[in-house]
Formats: C-alpha cells, structure tokens, sequence
C-alpha cells in the first residue's frame, strides 16, 4: 500500500490544542461548540491558526499553521485563543485545559454528531464514550522519509519525559487517581493507540498500514493513534503522547522539546550516526512509570537498562541540547522545562489545590480556569 509523504520544511512546528468548555460557577463541562464553531470556523478559514470540534460538544481545538519556529506557531494559538475567547466570554463559557476533568462523568457529555465520531464509538462502546481526555499534538516538519522511524524508534525512549512534563490528569470522574497522567492509560484502550510499534523504514509502515486496512481495523492512516506517528499528509513526525496542557507557556516549552529532539536526531542521522533504540518492553514499562509517578519517575533510558531519576535526567538533556535549541531559535521556550522542574508540572499543582482545599475539586477546576487565563500559578499551602 503505497502511501506518499508530504515535502515539508526541515524542524517548523505545528501546534494542537484540545480545550474543554466549562461553566464558570460550577465548573462542570458545558457542550456548547456546536453553537460556536460555525461562526469560529467562518472566522478562522482566512487566519493561519483554525477552531475545530472534536470527539465531544465539550470541547474546541485549536490548531496552528506551519511555524517557522515555537515562537511562531505559538503566536497563531495565541490568537486563536483570543478569537474563542471572544465567542465564549459573551456567551458565559469558560475554557481550561488538562489531560481530564477533575469531576466529570463520561455519561453527561455527547459526542459531537459526525459519522467519523459515531463509527468510533460504535466499535469501541464503553471505552469510547469514556474518552474523556484532551491532550496536545506536536507535529515537527522531516525533509526527508527514510529519517522519519529512526526518529521515531529514538523519539519513543522520551516519550516518558514528555508524558510527565505534560502531566495534568491525577483526578477521573471525581476521584483522586493516584496517577499522574491518568489519561495517558486510559487513552491506549483505543485500538491503534499507545506506543508505537517498532517499525524500521517507510516500506514497514506501508506494510502495516495495508495489513490494517485490509483487515478492516483502520480506513487509512488518519486511524493510527501511536504516541508518537508519522503524518503523511503534512510530512511531519506527530507527538500525541502529551496531556492537555494547562498554559500557553507550558505548551511552548514542551513544543520546544519535541522541535529540539527531533532535529537533534536528524543532525546525527546527517552525520551518518545509527540513532539509539531500547527494547520495546523498556518503553512499556516506562509509559507506566511515567504515568504513574510523573516528576518523580525512575525510567530507563537506553538498552543496558540504566535508570535515571527523570528530574535529574531532564535537566541534563536541557544541558546538553540548548546549543540545538539556539540553533533553532527556541532556546527561552527549551528552558521552560527546567521551570516546570522548579514550580511543578500540573498536575502537582492541581494536587496541592485539592490537599489546600481539602479535597475540594471545584476548587481544582476554578484553578485550572484560571491557569489557562493568566499562566502557572503556584497554589499557597
């Protein structure tokens, strides 16, 4: 099954970002996109960035266009964010972002009313309707195909990095999980979701693609749902492990990371360099440590086994690759990653306003409102 990939400009960004609706007095989810989006999509059609719906009526998505840098593509969320803004504060909704609501329940919400959501809910019954998750996708432009699944094989040992960074799903349908990403275990039920299988060269991934196909487990390869995908249509390698993040700062830094990786990888591939792989049972392993204990994870990071304690593992790749991110221009969203180290990633914020609360979640989500509003904010215990 032939499939063809996009030319696109070496290491530009693109940015995707699912935000939920809410009610600003009570915080629960309101599905009220379908009475925004036409006028949003309307207003956004001439604009870089784009306002879309997705799997629920709780929820928008907003997208960037192809930037040159983090800077850029973080400019044309920013305002898109404002344009919804100007639809929502009228209209009485709040927005807030997070990998799940700290209360909600899946059977209050709906599922927005197009053939591709129903046919997924349909095949996939109680776990699809309890898809109550929002994340952030990144995409990172590859000139060239042969790079994409060395990247990618390389890419996955990271994903617990990013994961936990991102992290902002410790509470499921009002109670507290004792996860750090919830959503991260939760968003792998799907079929085709999770981690990646360990593919070689484009020539595997047009053999797995046809073999799904032909089974009927996918229609094409918008179905494949891995943490971390190529995405052929625009000629990008697509990280979708992440939780939604609950700022703009924090979604420019983890953008950051991902850019810096991936061009990272590709200079070693320049240089005719054989990039690193773990054993797929390693990245398992740590998917779930990562979602578990967030920050505080001990992961593995190459295929002897060494373990690392993440903080630490972190601030030592910050180290070494902020020549990459000057290079690219991102250097001030890269060092990001070491103020999440200081202040806290989500959600261990989230965490300290429900202990600071006494385990008051509305309390969580008027944070969280907040947040997204005005930036990270450290709670007073």
């Amino acid at each position: 099954m032939t499939q063809e990939f996009a030319d696109s400009p070496r290491s530009t960004v693109g940015l995707e970002w699912e935000i939920m609706l809410a009610d600003p007095e009570t915080g629960d989810l309101v599905g009220r996109a379908p009475e925004l989006l036409d006028a949003l999509e309307d207003e956004s059609a001439p604009e870089r960035h784009t306002v879309t719906g997705e799997l629920l009526t709780n929820t928008i998505e907003v997208t960037s266009g192809v930037g040159e840098s983090v800077a850029h593509a973080i400019g044309d969320i920013s305002n898109a964010i404002t344009a919804v803004r100007a639809a929502t504060d009228p209209a009485g909704v709040e927005l807030l972002s997070a990998g799940s609501h700290p209360f909600a329940q899946w059977f209050d919400q709906q599922v927005t009313d197009k053939s591709r959501y129903h046919n997924l809910i349909e095949r996939t019954q109680w776990w699809g309707r309890n898809m109550m998750i929002w994340g952030i996708h990144v995409h990172v432009g590859v000139e060239d195909r042969d790079k994409v699944f060395p990247i990618i094989n390389a890419l996955t040992a990271y994903l617990p990095h990013l994961q936990s960074l991102s992290a902002s799903s410790p509470f499921w349908a009002g109670e507290r999980t004792g996860y750090a990403s919830n959503r991260a275990l939760v968003f792998q039920q799907l079929p085709t979701a999770g981690l990646p299988w360990p593919l070689h060269s484009w020539a595997d991934f047009e053999g797995y693609l046809e073999d799904m196909v032909h089974t009927g487990v996918m229609a094409d390869a918008s179905e494949v749902r891995w943490d971390i995908r190529p995405a052929p249509r625009w000629g990008t390698i697509e990280v979708r492990a992440c939780d939604g993040l609950s700022t703009l700062t924090e979604l420019a830094t983890v953008g950051a990371f991902v850019q810096v990786l991936v061009e990272h990888f590709s200079r070693l591939l320049d240089e005719g360099e054989t990039l690193p792989t773990m054993p797929a049972w390693f990245h398992r392993e740590n998917k779930w440590r990562a979602a578990r204990y967030g920050l505080e994870a001990r992961v593995i990071v190459d295929a002897d086994g060494t373990q690392r304690l993440l903080r630490e593992h972190l601030a030592e790749i910050v180290a070494t690759l902020t020549p990459v991110a000057k290079d690219l221009g991102c250097a001030t969203e890269f060092a990001g990653v070491i103020t999440i180290l200081d202040s806290g990633a989500s959600y261990e914020r989230q965490l300290a306003i429900a202990d600071a609360s006494s385990g008051d979640l509305h309390a969580v989500v008027h944070h969280l409102i907040h947040e997204f509003r005005s930036g990270p904010v450290a709670p007073v215990v």
